[in-house]
């Protein structure tokens, strides 16, 4: 089969880590040109590539104004980005690998999709559970029938302590405004893998949650502004920086906040930049916990908990069917299936691959270039099975904020006709 071409538009951590399939798999893949605005992160993405200077551009405008370069464009902006180099791509005759969100607008993510199929273009969103060995085999049980009828699911995201005080309070995606309710920016994946693994429309959704912790008047009273300014709690705050990003390991998240990993360059970053600052006294909105309550068209109901203070970073679920449950741990790639008639149990131990969410980022670049090569139909993660994952994370900070049930029809028609969701 031939070999695919890429455009990347933003050498961030995200782009840099889908487009190393074309390093591993130079059989299947090659990124043929870049846009990046930060001239050395640009840089040294294309000597790591081999792209030609005449295709490295600081804009994605430049990039995408110029003569096709590539087969399909991978956006990778900020979640505030997505839609103008999306919609643009589209426009010019590629087809899009869109990081998730696909927007923090309900009706700009609607409007993408629209263009993809205006353009009879795909634009597959990075959806990557729904490609990991864990999630795939929870599919298959379920499809397969070996719990009975699906009745209900019980799904726990924890983020983990220091994933929220380095991503949720200090990082890119702190506050709403600049970024995306957390719900969506982080919880996207989940509530598209519970959309698929329920097999049904959402028919109403329900959620609560709030910042509760990380607020000035919850910090010390004698907490500096930044954790280097002779912070007296250093010994007992978890959230010290110094002990989050300057412990040895050098890889995430120590590497998001310099690209020089030294000791000397950490300390430097935490001093001056925006991860160095007491996790009290930033200036985040998002919340650092949230659940929410899903009922289906086919009376399944699902019930998701996202919360910040957990120690480990991982994914836990509980399937209930009319035959038996389903117990998982996503980062331990166990499953164990428990039938009710006898009480076997049956525990699966699986092999995620080497990349990271579990396998998921290399599956889903697997997949992108097989359906490239093919001219398949996405029917996994494309923008039209996409769309519902994201309209439910929008209905269910609406219904946060609001404090009542959202009923989607409804939710759905008003955007389509017109209404917005800030």
């Amino acid at each position: 089969m031939k070999k695919v071409s890429i455009a990347l538009i933003g050498a961030g951590q995200r782009g840099s880590i889908y487009a190393a399939y074309a390093l591993s798999h130079p059989e299947e893949l090659r990124v043929a040109a870049v846009a990046e605005p930060d001239k050395n992160k640009r840089e040294a993405f294309a000597r790591l590539h081999g792209i030609p200077e005449n295709m490295c551009y600081p804009t994605w405008e430049e990039l995408l104004s110029s003569p096709k370069a590539a087969d399909a464009v991978l956006v990778c902006t900020q979640d505030n980005m997505h839609t103008g180099p999306a919609i643009r791509a589209l426009e010019a005759g590629y087809h899009v690998l869109l990081e998730k969100p696909m927007s923090n607008n309900a009706l700009e993510c609607l409007a993408i999709d629209e263009h993809s199929q205006k353009y009879g273009r795909m634009v597959s969103v990075c959806h990557v559970l729904r490609f990991t060995p864990f999630f795939s085999t929870l599919k298959k049980i379920l499809d397969e029938g070996q719990i009975g009828r699906l009745i209900s699911i019980q799904h726990n995201e924890n983020v983990g302590y220091w994933h929220q005080a380095h991503s949720y309070v200090r990082g890119s995606w702190r506050n709403s405004r600049e970024s995306s309710p957390m719900i969506l920016a982080k919880s996207c994946h989940d509530l598209d893998i519970l959309l698929w693994l329920a097999d049904s429309e959402c028919s109403s959704v329900a959620s609560f949650g709030e910042l509760t912790h990380f607020r000035e008047e919850n910090a010390p009273g004698d907490a500096p502004a930044r954790c280097l300014d002779g912070c007296p709690q250093r010994e007992e705050c978890p959230f010290y920086a110094p002990r989050i990003y300057i412990n040895g390991n050098t890889g995430f998240p120590a590497s998001v906040i310099s690209s020089d990993t030294s000791a000397e360059a950490l300390t430097a970053a935490l001093r001056d930049g925006p991860y160095g600052r007491c996790v009290y006294r930033c200036d985040n909105d998002v919340v650092d916990h949230q659940i929410v309550a899903m009922e289906f068209k086919n009376s399944v109901t699902v019930s998701f908990t996202m919360c910040a203070f957990t120690n480990e970073v991982s994914r836990t679920i509980k399937i209930m069917g009319t035959r038996g449950e389903i117990r998982g741990a996503m980062e331990k790639n166990e499953i164990e299936i428990t039938r009710f008639a006898d009480g076997a149990k049956t525990k699966i131990c699986l092999n995620p691959g080497a990349s990271g969410h579990g396998g998921g980022d290399e599956g889903i670049m697997s997949n992108f270039v097989k359906l490239m090569q093919t001219g398949e139909e996405d029917r996994l993660t494309s923008s039209g099975i996409s769309v519902q994952s994201h309209l439910l994370a929008f209905a269910a900070e609406k219904s946060r904020i609001e404090k009542r049930v959202i009923h989607m029809e409804e939710y759905t028609r008003e955007l389509r006709n017109g209404g917005r969701h800030e």
